[in-house]
C-alpha cells in the first residue's frame, strides 16, 4: 500500500448480485423487507424489480477496499445510496468497484469509490481513509 500515488486509478472488482444472494443475505442480516424478494410487491410499490439491500452494496464497496488495505487499515468509509441496484429473476446483476487516490496526508489514503451497475451510478460521495 506504501506505493499509491495521487491521481492513481485502483483496479476494479466485479460482484455478482443474484437473487440467491439477496436471500443468503437477508437471512443473514435479518432484513426480510420484500422489496428485496418478492417481485410482485416490489413492483406494487413502485420498483421496476426486486432490489438489493443498499447495505448489501455498501457491503460490497466495503470489501473491496479490505480487498486493497486489509480490513484493519480501513480508518473510515462512507456512501449515499443513490439510485437502487435492481435484480431481475434469473440474472446475474454485476456491480462494479473501482476507486481513485484521492490525496495522500501523514500515511493515509482518501480513496473515491465508485460503484457502477451497469450505466448507474448506486453509491453518491462514497469515500474512504486507508492507512498506509
Amino acid at each position: 500500500m506504501n506505493t499509491l500515488t495521487v491521481g492513481q486509478e485502483l483496479s476494479p472488482t466485479t460482484y455478482i448480485i443474484n437473487r440467491a444472494r439477496l436471500i443468503e443475505y437477508a437471512n443473514a442480516s435479518g432484513d426480510q423487507n420484500p422489496i428485496h424478494q418478492d417481485e410482485v410487491f416490489a413492483k406494487s410499490v413502485g420498483l421496476d424489480d426486486v432490489i438489493a439491500h443498499g447495505m448489501l452494496t455498501m457491503g460490497l464497496a466495503g470489501q473491496y477496499l479490505s480487498a486493497i488495505a486489509g480490513s484493519a487499515a480501513v480508518r473510515e468509509f462512507s456512501a449515499r445510496f443513490t439510485k437502487p441496484v435492481v435484480v431481475p429473476a434469473n440474472t446475474d446483476v454485476e456491480l462494479i468497484v473501482s476507486g481513485k487516490v484521492a490525496a495522500i496526508e501523514g500515511g493515509v489514503a482518501k480513496i473515491e469509490i465508485t460503484t457502477m451497475c451497469g450505466d448507474v451510478k448506486v453509491l453518491g460521495m462514497a469515500k474512504a481513509s486507508i492507512q498506509l
